[in-house]
């Protein structure tokens, strides 16, 4: 399982969230406490949006996130609105740059932690829904990459949770198609730089943890930078700190929508 986190809201440091606070994901990649795996060592990616609805930059390497000083360097001197960040333990797919999240396509990033159980079996099947023209930019051999192509030919950039309840109902049916037992997990990230979008998914009781939060000591007292209440919006797969009242969970087969006005939550199944 790998681990997360998506910020929306007004401009800051990615050091601030990324490196930071006192169970950052930089601590997460050693010291995971609610993942199957403590450490993610399999490489690490961030991207960010410099204003508004721009193409994103990304900087993705295969080193342990807690082994590379271009990214404590680069987070502390880059100041965004929008980013992702994601630290990597290997389901599917080589350790390599390719398979390092998040994804981008055009104005889009996507990031995923979990994994579709016995994806070799299905990939073939999956890939072959993905529309040609986005199969042609295809770099990389995980199943988050199949998924993101899979959620872009349903119609993600028009329909954000259409196209990923359509990518999650395309996956289940190879599963049942297949007779495969192996759960699929999934908790993504996506955004086109102006809303960010997240969703949680098992196809049996254990999906992924992942929780949001708009309270502003969440999101600004790591490096004492102030946002006033309501203007920011994070979602991580384990909370920055253990203040309990800074954090929601987000429930299972849930969908988020979240701008730098707030977040709200719906049901990721129904039509």
């Amino acid at each position: 399982m790998c681990r997360w986190i998506a910020y929306i809201g007004p401009q800051r440091r990615l050091a601030s969230l990324i490196v930071e606070p006192a169970h950052s994901l930089l601590v997460q990649s050693r010291h995971a406490t609610q993942s199957t795996f403590e450490v993610n060592a399999d490489g690490f990616g961030i991207g960010w949006f410099r204003d508004g609805c721009d193409t994103p930059g990304v900087f993705r390497d295969t080193r342990p996130a807690w082994n590379d000083t271009n990214l404590q360097s680069i987070t502390e001197h880059l100041w965004a609105p929008v980013f992702l960040a994601h630290i990597r333990a290997s389901t599917a797919g080589d350790v390599a740059r390719n398979n390092c999240h998040p994804f981008r396509h055009r104005n889009w990033l996507f990031q995923h932690n979990g994994g579709i159980g016995d994806f070799h079996r299905i990939r073939h099947e999956l890939d072959g829904d993905i529309h040609p023209d986005l199969y042609a930019l295809k770099g990389g051999a995980t199943d988050t990459e199949t998924m993101f192509l899979l959620a872009l030919t349903y119609g993600l950039q028009e329909d954000p949770r259409g196209g990923i309840r359509r990518m999650v109902e395309r996956v289940e049916q190879a599963r049942t198609d297949n007779g495969i037992e192996a759960p699929f997990h999934m908790t993504v990230a996506a955004t086109d730089g102006c809303q960010l979008y997240a969703a949680r998914w098992a196809s049996d009781a254990n999906p992924p943890s992942l929780w949001y939060s708009t309270h502003p000591q969440a999101v600004s007292a790591a490096a004492g930078e102030a946002v006033d209440p309501g203007q920011a919006t994070l979602i991580v797969s384990e909370p920055l700190d253990d203040v309990a009242e800074h954090w929601a969970p987000v429930e299972a087969a849930t969908f988020i929508e979240a701008s730098g006005e707030g977040a709200s939550a719906r049901p990721l199944m129904e039509s």
